[in-house]
């Protein structure tokens, strides 16, 4: 299938929305297996790599910079790639029309696998540089994580406006050739758009934000200087420092790794729950596509919620009694909005069955009421609430929980990233399965999530320490955050 084709019935971008769709936008099994490998991989490889480097980092530059450099060209390059993934392939022997382009997979393929390494090489020296500014200040550390996680919704609110018209390409009439369609053309201008935001505000954000000077203690120092001599590998630094976590981090560590199992079967599957149970089609036809798109509205205000909720993290931390208190009550409210989709698809199974019944027609044919919509469309919504808490608190906990343990903020980021790439690795390879022993549907994973949120709720509340309000570290410049 062409590239162009592939993309005609999404609306969201394309950054975010690759790693959502099932199946991966009409790309053979084979590559998708590919595809969705790359997220894990890179997250658990690249992170620890890229941490560990840029903690040790002597450049004139800084330590964060280079790596932040590199980090939005590989981007730009990732997204030049996807974006003219049909025209490289044609010119490399794909022929025009329906039947199946390999080539243009293939560099597709390339370009999503070098996104991917170049986000967790971008995004990791960012949070790390936001703890270094924090100067070891707790509040200062949770207000950067919840920022962090408001720009990351502007980013998804403005992609999604983006995809969803459709007349782009026509402030960029070359990007429409024989090989890419009017769909297929107007990503391409989101992406020539996308880079040039990208490109601009690092450019800025690099010469305008300095980085602090860190000065290591002589212990430090001398410590620093025998690790070099030795030449401990990455990986040995980051099992060493698993080794050595205080308790509090190990709780955080299970906490968040319970949490991430509860919302990747939803981030991944969200709008096939859409297009199959809550409207009730099948891949490939209609009524599936339209609860795609209905599902990409879905995820539009997903990400309007999650940025003024974002704004509201301190509030509502304050207002609940604490950081702590607040990501436990949010992951209760994960654990009921999960459990809500069971009712949701059984409300909308039983219009159309009624629909079929009082000689309406089949009920494959007929969209969900307007009621299962709108609650469809709210559980979206809400679900905004505790992706910002998500996005934010655990690595605002993790920075403050560190500060003293002696490990760089890269390198710390690794270990965090341990509790969220092993979910999802595991809720790749076993949501599957799992879902054919209860007859298919997305339902028997979004339950177990339900659960996982429920536990990590619970221990949340009972286990994970306060953090202090205000840590103020010699080592807090080097120790730092997790990401």
């Amino acid at each position: 299938m062409e590239v162009g084709d592939s993309l005609k019935n999404s609306t969201v971008p394309v950054t975010s929305s690759f790693q959502r769709r099932q199946p991966l936008l009409g790309i053979p099994h084979t590559w998708a297996a590919f595809i969705w490998l790359c997220g894990p991989i890179s997250g658990l490889l690249v992170q620890p790599i890229v941490g560990y480097y840029s903690d040790n980092c002597s450049s004139r530059f800084g330590r964060r910079r280079p790596f932040i450099a590199a980090g939005s060209a590989l981007v730009a390059v990732a997204v030049f790639l996807i974006g003219f993934a049909a025209d490289l392939g044609h010119a490399a022997g794909d022929t025009i029309g329906k039947n199946a382009k390999p080539r243009a997979i293939a560099v597709f393929v390339v370009g999503f696998w070098i996104l991917d390494v170049a986000n967790n090489m971008l995004q990791g020296p960012c949070r790390a540089l936001l703890a270094d500014l924090s100067g070891g200040n707790a509040r200062k550390m949770s207000t950067a994580n919840a920022l962090y996680s408001f720009f990351m919704a502007v980013g998804n609110v403005l992609g999604y406006a983006a995809g969803s018209y459709t007349h782009l390409y026509k402030i960029f009439p070359f990007s429409k050739t024989r090989a890419c369609d009017l769909y297929c053309a107007n990503l391409k201008s989101c992406f020539f758009i996308s880079i040039a935001l990208l490109l601009i505000l690092t450019v800025l954000a690099l010469t305008i934000v300095r980085e602090p000077e860190t000065t290591a203690a002589p212990d430090q120092e001398e410590e620093a200087a025998v690790t070099k001599k030795r030449k401990i590998p990455v990986f040995g630094e980051l099992f060493g420092a698993l080794k050595d976590l205080p308790r509090p981090m190990w709780i955080l560590l299970l906490v968040t790794c319970l949490n991430w199992i509860a919302w990747f079967p939803f981030l991944l599957f969200d709008t096939d729950w859409m297009g199959r149970e809550v409207y009730g089609g099948q891949v490939g036809e209609k009524l599936y596509d339209r609860g795609v798109r209905a599902g990409a509205l879905g995820l539009m205000l997903n990400s309007v919620v999650l940025g003024v909720a974002s704004l509201g993290v301190q509030v509502l931390a304050r207002g609940l009694g604490g950081v702590k208190r607040l990501w436990g009550v949010v992951n209760f409210l994960l654990a009921i909005c999960l459990a809500l989709t069971v009712l949701i698809t059984k409300m909308a199974q039983h219009t159309r069955g009624h629909y079929a019944a009082v000689g309406g027609g089949p009920a494959a044919v007929m969209p969900p009421v307007a009621g299962v919509k709108i609650g469809a469309l709210t559980l979206f919504a809400v679900l905004g609430i505790p992706l910002a808490v998500t996005y934010s608190v655990p690595f605002a906990l993790a920075s403050i929980f560190s500060s003293n343990s002696g490990a760089g903020q890269g390198l710390s980021l690794g270990v965090l990233n341990l509790a969220i790439v092993i979910p999802q690795m595991v809720v790749s390879v076993a949501s599957g399965p799992w879902d054919e022993i209860f007859g298919g549907g997305n339902l028997p994973a979004f339950v177990v999530g339900a659960v996982a949120a429920a536990a990590s709720g619970i221990l949340s509340l009972t286990m994970l320490p306060s953090p202090p309000s205000d840590v103020a570290s010699t080592k807090a410049l080097t120790a730092g955050g997790f990401h």
